[in-house]
């Protein structure tokens, strides 16, 4: 077997060096944990913010990166240099208790890029992607110069859950057009999402997959596959790096300890904003027994939301709106201050 064997001889020589049997122990020892991490589930879901953050938006992850970006984008020509302005750190996730789901970067044409991923199901989801898309888009614009230099903004949005259940379009594009003679404007805004579940996840169809489904496989079903056993099915250098920092958080204690802190965060998260909504659609579904089925679903929305708007104002130390007041305003307006609040919350943990 040359290839161990080569292996065997470089250690021997990398130690000889310094004339270090414990030394050459030490990297056999190293070699054979590698090689049992590559012999074990992942257990590492990539939609984890941690997790998502470390493969995406780390600058020695580029390929990845460009892979999924390319994946989802599909441009004419491909995009084959990223800078990533948020760069991922191990200090943006030391004492947050929310998820961190976003990487912007700059392509080699001068494009501005968001890229989330997105677990949790709320209302006004593709207004705040609009939002962010047009942020980009005004942020890039110096005094004094000329809007005929502005490029396009895109804003993309992964998603674990089915957001348009009434389509199987797992991919929606949207963006600025003349609607009578489908006229785009080609340095507008973009919003992009893509609804992960509604792809073919069956290990058997893989192979033949187009590349975003491979990358839909990988994000939702990483954690259950051994790291070779993913590199088979997902062969490509943009999927390896994907795969080679899974094992890494998988095998390295530091890493693995804040990998399963995010999770619980992100679990407890989902829970709060969960209960939140149920407590308040029980409510109204209660009042509806009297007031009729329909306006009972409309009154447990309210109350969902009057619940989330108290819940984020708990979260960012700001006295807490009481009920009357929040029962004031329709659900248009609750809706509103609901995605001020989070917009606040994000900037706060930027």
């Amino acid at each position: 077997m040359p290839g161990i064997a080569g292996k065997r001889l470089s250690m021997q020589k990398l130690c000889g060096r310094f004339g270090s049997t414990p030394c050459y122990n030490a990297l056999q020892r190293l070699h054979r944990h590698r090689r049992r991490a590559d012999l074990m589930p992942l257990g590492i879901r990539p939609t984890v913010d941690f997790a998502f953050k470390k493969i995406f938006g780390s600058p020695q992850n580029e390929v990845a990166l460009i892979g999924l970006l390319n994946a989802i984008l599909n441009f004419e020509h491909p995009i084959e240099k990223v800078e990533i302005l948020n760069p991922f750190s191990y200090q943006e996730f030391a004492d947050k208790k929310l998820v961190v789901l976003d990487v912007r970067c700059q392509d080699s044409s001068g494009r501005w890029l968001n890229v989330e991923m997105q677990v949790s199901a709320f209302a006004g989801l593709i207004e705040r992607l609009v939002y962010y898309a047009c942020s980009m888009y005004v942020d890039q614009l110096v005094v004094g110069g000329s809007y005929a230099h502005a490029a396009p903004a895109i804003s993309i949005c992964l998603l674990s859950h089915r957001h348009f259940p009434d389509s199987e379009q797992a991919h929606h594009r949207f963006a600025l057009l003349d609607v009578p003679s489908g006229r785009r404007v080609e340095k507008g805004i973009e919003v992009h999402t893509v609804e992960l579940t509604k792809y073919n996840l069956g290990q058997e169809a893989i192979l033949e997959a187009g590349s975003l489904e491979k990358w839909a496989f990988l994000l939702l079903r990483a954690q259950e596959y051994e790291a070779a056993e993913l590199r088979q099915l997902l062969p490509g250098t943009a999927f390896k790096s994907a795969i080679d920092t899974l094992a890494v958080i998988s095998a390295k204690t530091e890493d693995k300890e804040l990998y399963d802190q995010r999770e619980k965060a992100q679990r407890d998260y989902q829970w709060a904003i969960s209960g939140a909504r149920e407590e308040g659609r029980e409510e109204g579904l209660e009042q509806g027994l009297e007031q009729g089925l329909e306006q009972g679903r409309e009154e447990g929305e309210k109350l969902a939301t009057i619940n989330t708007v108290q819940m984020l104002e708990d979260i960012l130390g700001l006295p807490r709106s009481g009920e009357n007041e929040l029962a004031a305003k329709d659900l248009a307006a609750l809706s509103a201050l609901v995605d001020e609040l989070k917009e606040r919350l994000r900037q706060r943990e930027s």
